[in-house]
């Protein structure tokens, strides 16, 4: 029998926990939002929103104004958790899970016997067994599942169910994707189905937390892959004299061939970071999986050489003298979005930034400030770029550019990492 919920936790309110609690409470659940960031709630509390995300301003405020979703920085009584915090590496790519042992031990504090905890937030195989154990070590008066166990008498229930959206269509993935359920035991996975069928209309597929965990690690590491080749075809055919687009056009004519275009590398919290954690727990095993990251965080790099090639051209052939002013197009991981964690293009602006007798000029729709790195810099109008730029470089495919990629392709000095300009066969 299905478990009626009438109270949901989601601890983490950024790109995936605020839309999955605005989904909850558009259902008539009762949604209690967890963050740190003061403001973020603030905000949230006043029926706005603090990221930029189709639809989903709408989904908050009416949710925040018929009481379905309120925030608050400290973890309350409800009877299920999900957690959707970040799970970053760090230097040497080893998994840093100090906010997912941060956010489960606040939640333990108010935990009751019938309630489960459900871990959303991308994580390496094993993490949902070493929360267990977290929660366990906070409420030892409480009985916690183990993989080895039936499940059949345990008070607290724990399951992992990865998010699996596109950036930009998250309020209608969330809804319209499958979900992989993956229980501590097989009655935690059930419990977590319960959950989620109150908006997702894609199949639930059960599996147990390791397989799961790995599941969706393997899903951004086969991304990652075909965007290496990519990204390694676009070196090779630069090299060629060869225009990539153009190539990767005629051969994708091909019946089984579907190869994917290249970019200045990748960026976001999932596809550049997912893939270490694979190989930090296998680095003997994962070495295609390995290579692939290095080519896709070599690339930033290249493109900085073709921004500097293009600057030296400038001061050579154009006769220009003093400060060149380069113009970069776009900020964030990726096209339409304001997200810029792990964004190639933002560490590009920052490499030009520092560039010996180089203005640097930014354009970013999509934010209304620069972030701290930048922060000395200018942050301009596409119009303001296209007149007073020397070079241009165009490094995320925002749909402003691609309306501009006449004026974009009749600039003497551009460099496409995105391929705004591609030609008709790409």
């Amino acid at each position: 029998m299905q478990h009626k919920f009438t109270t949901v936790s989601v601890i983490g309110l950024g790109y995936i926990g605020l839309p999955t609690a605005a989904m909850f409470a558009s259902r008539k659940i009762n949604v209690i939002g967890v963050d740190v960031n003061q403001r973020a709630v603030e905000i949230i509390n006043d029926g706005k929103i603090h990221i930029v995300e189709p639809e989903l301003d709408m989904l908050v405020h009416a949710a925040v104004t018929e009481g379905y979703l309120r925030a608050t920085t400290t973890p309350e009584p409800a009877e299920a958790f999900l957690i959707a915090v970040p799970t970053p590496f760090q230097g040497d790519h080893a998994p840093d899970l100090s906010y997912v042992r941060a956010a489960a031990e606040s939640v333990a504090k108010v935990l009751k016997r019938g309630d489960i905890v459900i871990l959303e937030s991308t994580s390496p195989v094993g993490t949902t067994e070493m929360m267990t154990q977290w929660l366990a070590a906070a409420r030892p008066e409480l009985r916690f599942p183990s993989p080895d166990s039936d499940g059949a008498d345990i008070d607290v229930h724990v399951a992992y169910c990865p998010e699996r959206v596109l950036p930009g269509r998250v309020v209608i993935e969330l809804v319209d994707n499958d979900r992989i359920i993956g229980g501590i035991t097989e009655q935690c996975a059930k419990r977590a189905a319960d959950i989620y069928r109150v908006f997702v209309q894609g199949e639930l597929l059960f599996t147990n937390a390791r397989t799961a965990e790995m599941a969706k690690l393997t899903e951004n590491a086969f991304r990652d892959v075909n965007i290496a080749f990519a990204n390694e075809l676009s070196l090779i055919s630069d090299k060629l004299g060869i225009d990539v687009r153009e190539l990767i056009g005629l051969a994708n004519h091909h019946p089984r061939v579907n190869i994917l275009q290249p970019g200045c590398g990748v960026g976001g919290h999932c596809i550049a970071v997912d893939p270490w954690f694979i190989v930090d727990k296998t680095p003997d095993e994962a070495r295609l999986i390995r290579t692939a990251r290095e080519v896709n965080d070599g690339k930033p790099a290249w493109v900085v050489g073709k921004i500097a090639a293009a600057v030296d051209a400038c001061r050579a052939h154009d006769g220009k003298t003093g400060s060149v002013k380069v113009a970069v197009l776009g900020l964030a991981f990726k096209p339409d979005i304001d997200d810029l964690r792990e964004s190639p293009a933002l560490h590009i602006a920052a490499d030009v930034a520092r560039m010996s007798g180089v203005q640097l000029m930014v354009v970013e729709p999509n934010v209304e400030a620069l972030p701290g790195v930048l922060s000395e810099q200018a942050l301009v109008t596409l119009e303001q770029a296209l007149a007073e730029a020397d070079v241009v470089a165009v490094l995320v495919k925002h749909r402003q550019f691609v309306q501009a990629s006449a004026q974009l392709a009749a600039h003497p000095r551009m460099v496409d990492a995105v391929g705004v300009g591609a030609s008709r066969h790409a």
